[in-house]
């Protein structure tokens, strides 16, 4: 009998970029509790961006342009539930943010001063975003 390989599990998370240089972040209603990125798994036969697109509008209700492909997270213990891999793409988007899905709420904020606890990797992705976005011309 032939074990099936035991993968990581594919995700994204999406920087969302409002006006007054604020980004979005959600409160979890599901374990771990705490603020993050908005994001998820991608769904089987969903590109990274479908997935991106789909989890920004289904947390926080926005619609979202994707402006790059930001940085790939996968360190073995970055969710503790299982091993996954997150796609990080900044995006841009208007109007205010509204939790829903699995998304107690959502709010603008900013960057340099975050809502604690932030779960994940989330703090270390936002201080990278920062200063990758401090470097840029």
């Amino acid at each position: 009998m032939t074990e099936h390989p035991r993968n990581p599990y594919p995700t994204v998370d999406i920087i969302i970029e409002l006006e007054g240089n604020q980004i979005v972040l959600i409160e979890r209603k599901n374990p771990p509790h705490g603020w993050a990125l908005p994001g998820g798994f991608i769904d089987y036969g969903e590109s990274a961006e479908q997935a991106a697109r789909r989890e920004a509008l289904e947390e926080t209700g926005l619609a979202v342009r994707l402006v790059e492909q930001f940085h790939v997270y996968s360190a073995p213990d970055r969710d503790p539930r299982h091993h996954t891999i997150s796609v990080v793409f900044i995006a841009t988007a208007e109007g205010q943010p509204r939790g829903q899905d699995d998304a107690a709420r959502a709010i603008a904020c900013d960057p340099g001063k975050l809502p604690i606890p932030l779960v994940f990797d989330h703090r270390q992705i936002i201080e990278d975003y920062l200063a990758y976005k401090a470097a840029s011309p």
